[in-house]
């Protein structure tokens, strides 16, 4: 995952979206759905209605990047909700696109106790 400047934020759009949108049509989405602005330099992640492939959208100052990811195994953890957005932090964002469930990461060791 590439670093994000300070002050970026990582909107996730909740529902499905269709995946055949291009970055005119997820900047449609973002400023009329989602009711922010698509250049703002914040990041905005879609899923697909199968649930294997996200896109990514972000604004630079100097354009725009759309970034696909679709998983061959599995799918991407996604809010239950039909409408709306939730933020994410940096850390989730990069579970989400490895395809770990971001809202409950399980640690591979137990953590000890300090009593």
């Amino acid at each position: 995952m590439m670093g994000l400047p300070a002050g970026t934020r990582i909107w996730l759009a909740a529902g499905v979206t269709d995946m055949r949108c291009g970055m005119n049509g997820l900047a449609a989405k973002v400023q009329f759905t989602l009711e922010l602005e698509p250049l703002s330099g914040h990041v905005f992640v879609f899923r697909g209605r199968r649930g294997n492939v996200v896109k990514v959208l972000w604004a630079t100052s100097d354009g725009v990047c759309l970034l696909a990811k679709r998983l061959e195994r599995g799918r991407f953890v996604w809010p239950q909700a039909s409408s709306g957005k939730v933020h994410l932090t940096e850390a989730q964002l990069s579970m989400l696109l490895e395809g770990i469930n971001w809202k409950q990461p399980d640690r591979t060791w137990a953590p000890l106790s300090l009593l």
